[in-house]
């Protein structure tokens, strides 16, 4: 049965071809340098951003930890960066001891962690994408790896969507917010997705490559946005999403900064389309 699935979502991938004039308006291809053919078995870093996470950051890192020593993973495991984003908590502290790279990023803002992280992995083919509060689900790593490895995406994300998330996983503006950035990112760009979640793998130079420009919570879809842009293909692959191992969400767990956040996400949809080329240059 998983076997079927992950064909069927391998199949999706490749009819998910970013379709560059597709959307409401007729995009350019502007081409990114090309990468070279990865090896028999690609390096890989995890890279998670964190922020007073300490109650679940060393548990995602064992179970990080204990997928890398799978016989079976298809990669070969660099390193977990944890990067904490001026915590004022025990997090940094917790993650060393599980066995993570600490990088510490004082200055504030999701993508800004997020990109640390993916800078402090030098050498690395593949990173991976999850965020510190152990929502995502690191077994599920090598349903995300393999359309990817069989040269059937560019960038692939989990999505929760058409995966399954746990009762009070996910809010109603989450899911709201969701629905409505998949529909102008599939209206602007082509590209056609259900979820503009977290969990998620790509080239570290492919990403490098993207010019990501968004510091705070819009880096995830500024991601999808760049590479319908630059004519990636794109990937959903389902994924079990799992309540908060603990502490309070930075968006969800705020009106306010769900709306805030919401208003930053279109916005960066809309300033990608307008003006940022698929190499960042805005």
């Amino acid at each position: 049965m998983a076997g079927t699935l992950l064909r069927q979502e391998i199949l999706r991938c490749a009819q998910n071809d970013i379709g560059l004039g597709g959307g409401l308006f007729n995009l350019s291809n502007p081409q990114l340098p090309e990468s070279p053919a990865l090896g028999p078995r690609p390096t890989l870093a995890a890279v998670i951003p964190a922020l007073n996470e300490e109650a679940a950051i060393g548990d995602l890192v064992a179970e990080l930890l204990a997928v890398a020593a799978r016989p079976d993973l298809a990669v070969a495991f660099d390193a977990i960066y944890v990067v904490d984003n001026g915590s004022d908590d025990a997090t940094a502290a917790r993650a060393e001891e599980a066995g993570a790279v600490v990088v510490a990023e004082p200055r504030r803002g999701y993508g800004r962690a997020c990109l640390s992280g993916v800078l402090a992995a030098e050498g690395v083919d593949l990173i991976v994408l999850l965020d510190g509060d152990r929502s995502d689900t690191p077994d599920e790593l090598p349903l995300l790896l393999a359309p990817l490895l069989a040269g059937e995406a560019d960038l692939v994300v989990g999505s929760r969507v058409l995966g399954h998330h746990e009762p009070g996983s996910l809010t109603g503006p989450q899911r709201f917010g969701n629905w409505f950035a998949a529909r102008v990112l599939g209206l602007l760009f082509g590209v056609r997705v259900t979820d503009i979640g977290p969990f998620r793998v790509i080239r570290r130079d492919v990403l490098l490559n993207l010019g990501m420009r968004e510091m705070t919570y819009g880096w995830s879809v500024e991601m999808i946005a760049r590479a319908a842009k630059a004519g990636l293909r794109v990937c959903e692959v389902p994924v079990t999403y799992r309540r908060r191992a603990g502490g309070v969400s930075k968006v969800s767990g705020d009106l306010r900064a769900s709306v805030r956040a919401g208003f930053r996400i279109i916005a960066t949809i809309v300033r990608v389309r307008r003006n940022g080329r698929a190499t960042g240059e805005d």
